[in-house]
């Protein structure tokens, strides 16, 4: 049995293809770190990554280049966050659409109602149930906050 041609993996590679036969270059390089990124993984645990693990991937991807953006612009480093910019947007291509205010603030409310989440102490737990519905879809560091807040803290 073959693995579906649409998985995130797979469009991936395909992408890699594609900017190999138009020769451009800047976007296969930064292609390359994702598809890397991804086979380093599977290598290390020896396991095929499904969708939701190379979101995972992406999403960690996304965090580390903005850091970086925010660095080389403090450091007036255009050229280093002009790169970091470029790959950041090409990374959002795979990502699934964000999430808006309202839609995270619901289903941080039903993660509390389904964890039976009373104080701050039962943040992990809420969290657990979150990172499979918003990966990739809004930052953690802010849906994090959000849950404190929701949480009382």
């Amino acid at each position: 049995m073959t693995l579906p041609l649409n998985t995130l993996k797979s469009q991936i590679l395909e992408d890699v293809k594609s900017a190999m036969r138009a020769r451009d270059q800047k976007r296969l390089t930064a292609l390359r770190l994702i598809t890397a990124a991804i086979k380093q993984i599977e290598v290390d645990k020896r396991i095929e990554m499904d969708d939701q693990a190379v979101l995972a991937v992406l999403d960690k991807m996304v965090k580390q280049r903005r850091d970086s953006l925010e660095q080389y612009q403090a450091a007036g480093r255009d050229d280093l966050a002009a790169q970091e910019k470029f790959e950041l947007d090409l990374i959002a291509v795979y990502l699934p659409e964000a999430l808006g205010e309202d839609e995270l603030a619901e289903l941080i409310k039903q993660a509390v109602v389904e964890a039976g989440a009373s104080s701050i102490r039962d943040m992990g737990a809420v969290m657990n149930i979150l990172r499979g519905q918003v990966q990739g879809r809004a930052d953690m560091k802010a849906v994090s906050g959000a849950v404190k807040a929701q949480l009382g803290a």
